[in-house]
């Protein structure tokens, strides 16, 4: 018989999290004009700044790629989409429904130094790869000193 240490505040502790999952800033974006903007779900994303570019990678599983919307506007990235479902109605043997559907929004405000006009995007395998270019001029290089 193997010894299960007991935590008595375990469950307190997840209910905590339970509850500020559903209060997590993250759900509620301020649209153009600061109104509160509520998403169904809120994809899990990864920023990274090289040299020459910022990357942001989000996880979307079952987004069409078509139906994603990427648009930049005074320094703001905004992608937004939605995950459909075809069964949405029929709940009828289910145990445990984990998965979400519906609208999704995330927004990034982006540095001066980011060129908007030559992002691109890509999708594969349910991940959405957002490739920012940096401003040539802003693009470390390296100075010889003489001597």
């Amino acid at each position: 018989m193997s010894m299960i240490r007991y935590e008595p505040l375990n469950l307190f502790n997840q209910l905590s999290r339970d509850w500020n999952q559903v209060f997590d800033k993250n759900l509620y974006n301020p649209d153009e004009n600061g109104n509160l903007v509520a998403s169904d779900w809120v994809p899990a994303v990864d920023v990274k700044e090289e040299d020459d570019c910022f990357v942001i990678h989000a996880d979307v599983p079952g987004v069409d790629p078509d139906t994603i919307d990427i648009h930049m506007e005074a320094g703001v990235l905004t992608i937004s989409g939605e995950r459909h479902s075809d069964n949405v109605e029929e709940r009828k043997g289910y145990k445990r429904v984990e998965r979400v559907r519906g609208s999704f929004l995330r927004r990034f405000t982006l540095p001066d130094t980011a060129e908007s006009d030559k992002i691109t995007a890509n999708s594969k395998n349910g991940v959405l790869e957002v490739l920012i270019p940096k401003h040539d001029k802003v693009l470390p290089r390296k100075i010889k000193v003489n001597g």
